[in-house]
């Protein structure tokens, strides 16, 4: 007796990659998701976990090894066609030849790094002798870039911390490497220095933590109006700044005579 035909196993239900940004797509294979191209892997990595992925955004831990090699590669392709058309003749002028490649490495390795970056190992003390005095550390040099138009923004932050018993402390040179990669990103100031403060909270855990930002943006500028004189300034106060007015009289007061030299 000829054995039956065994039934057919239903293949298990594919991933869909979410419909924000177009049509859902369907994968049922790790294979499959290989064949997209790195900046694809990403997004569907993201949208799957349900993760935001805003340009001011850290994205590092969606981010496979080889990966960011393949996305300079894709990006250097895309920023070949806005080069011809912007009517730029690349083959034949020597100048923008590679240009394609060099704004590639500079957006995924340099100016945006803090989105595929994982943070700054930080190595962070007890505070053994129960400090509790204002420490002022800045100005640190930070450059960053308008998400509007991708113009530089170059300025100074200067951070006040109030520690108690449990604070964490961390050596000076974090402070910047710290602000750095916070920076390292495309946004507007408002939401960098309050990202900053945020990570600065998690860490040092403070009683009370104050930030000041003083930046040029290159879109007002090089483009707009023009303005060479205008710079942006804001502020975060928390915990103990934010309640003492004479703690934050005397953080403002010391980052004035800092100025002044």
């Amino acid at each position: 007796m000829a054995d039956k035909p065994l039934a057919a196993v239903p293949a298990p239900p594919a991933a869909p990659l979410a419909a924000a940004h177009g049509a859902p797509r369907l994968l049922r294979s790790e294979e499959e998701l290989q064949r997209l191209p790195a900046s694809e892997r990403i997004r569907y990595r993201l949208v799957t976990a349900d993760r935001r992925y805003h340009a001011n955004d850290n994205i590092a831990e969606f981010v496979r090894a080889g990966e960011l090699a393949e996305l300079k590669a894709e990006v250097a392709a895309k920023m070949h066609e806005v080069l011809k058309a912007l009517v730029i003749d690349t083959e034949n002028d020597h100048n923008t030849h590679e240009t394609a490649k060099r704004v590639a490495k500079m957006y995924v390795d340099e100016v945006f790094s803090g989105r595929y970056q994982a943070g700054p190992r930080v190595t962070e003390f007890p505070n053994a002798e129960r400090l509790n005095e204002l420490m002022i550390v800045g100005p640190i040099t930070v450059r960053s870039a308008c998400s509007h138009h991708m113009c530089p923004i170059f300025g100074k932050v200067w951070v006040g911390i109030l520690p108690n018993e449990h604070s964490n402390l961390i050596g000076l040179s974090k402070y910047a490497r710290i602000a750095d990669w916070i920076m390292s990103r495309p946004q507007i100031q408002e939401e960098a220095v309050t990202m900053l403060a945020n990570e600065l909270q998690a860490r040092v855990r403070p009683d009370g933590l104050a930030l000041v930002m003083e930046a040029d943006h290159f879109c007002m500028h090089w483009r707009g109006v023009k303005d060479t004189d205008t710079a942006m300034v804001n502020s975060v106060m928390r915990g103990a700044f934010l309640k003492d007015a004479n703690l934050r009289r005397e953080f403002l007061s010391l980052l004035a005579r800092k100025q002044e030299r």
